[in-house]
């Protein structure tokens, strides 16, 4: 068993692997004030409640270097060995930008996951904080792609800009035109991200050039969002997990 941590920037979310079948999935929330005794923990209680089994290693993807120390300190702890994932690590695959050491550990780990499973050129939507779209071709080449702001991300902001307008949740509307200010916030939220994902994944299929590009959603609003999206033909919300659990085989040289 391993425990791969998605460390994001508004949720952590967690998963118990026994090789690449995932047994059980957390979310916490991101808390930069979090000492490593205070997560260890969390942590504790959460696999203490788990049925599969306690992991024996802990694999970590993240985007908060604030917390790689507090996550180092809850490894030991939990009296268990960690490594993190970066653009240093010896993986199968290709950082083909210009600054391969500043991919995000979260979109090396995503690679990875398309790369094995799918063997085929993937855009992969992750819907999260921010909304990135990551370019993989079959044979595991990274080859950049997009970000902007997440769906909570930019409702958040419109109400921090604004005087009258209120935070809402972000979901599916019962109709597009809204006739009073909340369901216009919520049509124009949730529609502006759907278009716009979908209005992307074209833009990227047809500069790209590549036929049958598969369009793959994860993140933590992956369902919610992309089984609106036309342009979207797969979702898998433990994509980046299941990367981390693939990578942390390869950097054990094919170890269980």
């Amino acid at each position: 068993m391993i425990l791969a941590v998605d460390v994001g920037n508004t949720e952590t979310v967690l998963g118990l692997f026994d090789g690449l079948e995932l047994h059980r999935l957390w979310r916490i929330s991101t808390v930069r004030g979090r000492t490593g005794d205070e997560l260890a923990l969390i942590v504790r209680g959460l696999l203490d409640g788990a049925s599969a089994g306690a992991p024996r290693r802990v694999i970590v993807a993240s985007v908060v270097p604030a917390l790689d120390r507090v996550w180092s300190e809850t490894a030991d702890r939990l009296e268990l060995p960690l490594a993190f994932l970066d653009g240093t690590a010896s993986l199968p695959i290709r950082l083909d930008v210009d600054h391969p050491l500043e991919v995000g550990a979260d979109r090396i780990a995503n690679t990875l996951a398309v790369a094995e499973l799918f063997h085929r050129d993937t855009i992969v939507v992750d819907l999260g904080t921010a909304t990135t779209c990551d370019c993989v071709t079959g044979d595991g080449v990274f080859l950049g792609g997009t970000i902007a702001p997440g769906p909570l991300t930019a409702l958040d902001h419109l109400s921090r800009a604004t005087a009258k307008l209120p935070q809402v949740e972000i979901g599916k509307p019962e109709r597009v035109i809204g006739r009073n200010t909340l369901d216009c916030i919520r049509s124009g939220g949730f529609y502006s991200i759907v278009d716009a994902i979908d209005g992307m994944v074209r833009r990227i299929r047809e500069e790209w050039g590549a036929e049958g590009i598969l369009a793959l959603a994860t993140g933590g609003l992956a369902e919610l969002i992309g089984r609106h999206c036309t342009t979207v033909e797969r979702i898998d919300p433990a994509l980046t997990l299941t990367g981390l659990a693939i990578a942390d085989r390869h950097l054990r040289g094919g170890e269980e």
